[in-house]
């Protein structure tokens, strides 16, 4: 290349230096020069182009969590970045590094409410309680360079999360002989030995421990080193909502998953502990059971909090000790800290994985017969299934509603600490995101990824099949279709039992629609159809759909429809 060249070429450049290799987005009039400098660069950078920005941005961010490193979107001004900001939002809940650039207004056109204009640092920015770790406008073609770096840093450093950079459009235009800056690492902050050492003496004096594992951050080494911990100290450790393969759930010390629906004997032991360590993530409403389970703004249990925000610790929870710590920093500290000789809580750790191996046993449904009628899968089946046939790297992915609890109650996830992080979910509770997630890790790895979604959800962002089938990517996609908001529905039924409004669904052919965009797909009704689905799907050249019409009293993992309702109306 030339010593001058356009700005939004050196923005390529420099996302080319920072490792990208992936960027996705939907093009905008607004970033032209970016697009042209895709093209320049074609040979080293891919721009994989999505249908809706809310799918793109959901991309990016599923490719910050496989890859640690700040996943990349693009999308134009206004309704672009508004559409864009659901999957930022879901990086900034799921400390998930993440950088999106927004296409702009001219500056000769700013402040004067111009075509799409948007305040994007009123919109998105932490000083309005927005959901970016930082918001900057690039109006220096020169200072590009900076710019890309800092966000970069700020993605990655302490609590991982999203940042947004707008660029102009006549910046973008202009000429510069800037160039990349080296790539950006992430700075880990170390434990305090003196705070270990008061760790160790909390730990000593407990009797009925437990490990909280989760958030972002997570390294294959950090997982490493914790697993040497845990088994050091013979500690019994959850995972935290939605981050279930942190730590290996084949694991004889595992106890399960902290969130949604959590195994009720679970829920009991953390309210029985009298330490809990948690290490990563933030304690928000899902892990702590709406503040129940821990309660705040100080828990009964003695509370060792370990993350790697400063601005984190104590902010929710008064914890009895607060360690500012990167997760591969933590771990690497602990793994070396020594037990004493005796360890009384042995046959605690025994009981919680006992526990947990009890709650993969499927329970006949509360207002179900025992035997499953004729004509509804049996959904612990197929996740039986699933477990048997895929292989142990491929990634898992869903959106929101309580279609995802069948695999969070009966998957087990051997993770991180195998080499590659196989779960992707929203803790933002955002729907759409499985079906672009999955994408997006097939694309950005090559490996096997499975989603499985609800009806409504997949119609969220169903569209990004055409982005799949465009750009060689594939997945495997569980539909289970119930004709209903499921989720919603029973809670529905829960606080106003019987008065069905807003909840029902009329759906299309999702398999003819699956077919349209260039997925194979199957309708399968019987539990006994379902894995010979699957091994067709995962030969299949294509990615591929399997609907699984589901009976609506099969609402959740626990119990149906009609029982809730039954509930309700006698709480009268």
């Amino acid at each position: 290349m030339s010593s001058s060249q356009p700005a939004g070429h050196l923005i390529v450049e420099c996302l080319i230096e920072q490792g990208v290799e992936l960027a996705f987005g939907v093009p905008g009039e607004s970033f032209l020069a970016v697009l042209d400098g895709f093209h320049a660069y074609g040979d080293r950078i891919r721009f994989i182009v999505n249908r809706q920005e809310g799918g793109a941005a959901f991309m990016a961010e599923a490719h910050g969590k496989l890859s640690g490193r700040p996943g990349i979107c693009f999308v134009t001004r206004g309704p672009g970045a508004t559409n864009a900001s659901i999957g930022v939002h879901n990086a900034f809940q799921d400390s998930t590094p993440m950088v999106l650039f927004v296409g702009d207004v001219g500056s000769d056109f700013r402040d004067r409410e111009a075509f799409q204009e948007v305040d994007y640092a009123s919109f998105f920015g932490p000083s309005t309680k927005g959901f970016a770790k930082r918001v900057e406008r690039i109006d220096d073609a020169d200072r590009i360079p900076e710019y890309v770096a800092r966000a970069f840093s700020t993605a990655m450093n302490g609590r991982p999360g999203p940042v947004v950079l707008v660029l102009p459009e006549d910046m973008l235009r202009r000429a510069t002989s800037a160039r990349p800056l080296a790539r950006v690492e992430a700075v880990q902050p170390w434990s305090d030995p003196g705070a270990l050492r008061t760790l160790r003496e909390l730990l000593v004096r407990a009797q009925r421990p437990l490990v909280i594992a989760g958030g972002g951050g997570w390294t294959v080494q950090a997982a490493q080193a914790l697993q040497r911990f845990a088994e050091s100290w013979k500690l019994p450790v959850a995972n935290a909502f939605r981050f279930q393969d942190t730590f290996d759930n084949h694991h004889p010390q595992y106890a399960g998953d902290v969130g949604i629906a959590i195994n009720p004997k679970l829920a009991e032991h953390v309210r029985q502990s009298d330490l809990v360590l948690a290490i990563g993530p933030r304690l928000g409403e899902m892990t702590t059971g709406g503040y129940t389970l821990l309660e705040a703004p100080r828990s009964k249990q003695t509370l060792v909090h370990i993350h790697a925000s400063a601005e984190e610790l104590n902010r929710v929870y008064q914890a009895d000790l607060a360690i500012n710590a990167g997760m591969s920093a933590a771990a690497r500290s602990l793994e070396v800290l020594s037990p004493p000789a005796e360890l009384p809580w042995e046959a605690w750790t025994a009981q919680l994985h006992a526990d947990y191996l009890a709650n993969l046993e499927p329970q006949a449904l509360a207002g179900l017969p025992a035997e499953t009628p004729r004509g509804v899968v049996d959904m612990a089946a197929v996740v039986r299934c699933l477990q048997q046939h895929l292989p142990e790297d491929a990634a898992i992915t869903n959106g929101a509603g309580n279609f995802a609890s069948w695999v969070h109650r009966y998957f087990r996830y051997h993770g991180l600490v195998k080499g590659h992080k196989t779960q992707l979910a929203p803790t933002s509770g955002a729907m759409g995101y499985g079906v672009p997630a999955g994408i997006a890790a097939n694309l950005a790895t090559g490996r096997i990824a499975f989603t499985i979604a609800g009806d409504g959800d997949f119609l969220m962002n169903g569209q990004e099949l055409a982005t799949a089938s465009q750009h060689g990517g594939k997945s495997i996609i569980v539909l289970l279709n119930n004709g209903m908001f499921g989720t919603i529905r029973m809670h529905q039924e829960r606080e106003y039992p019987a008065k069905v409004s807003g909840t029902a669904l009329a759906n299309p052919d999702f398999c003819a629609l699956a077919r349209a965009y260039g997925y194979a797909a199957e309708r399968v009704t019987e539990t006994a159809q379902f894995e010979a689905a699957l091994l067709r799907a995962l030969a299949a050249e294509t990615g591929t759909l399997i609907e699984i019409p589901l009976d609506p009293e099969v609402i959740t993992t626990r119990g149906t429809l009609s029982a809730i309702t039954k509930a309700a109306q006698a709480r009268g």
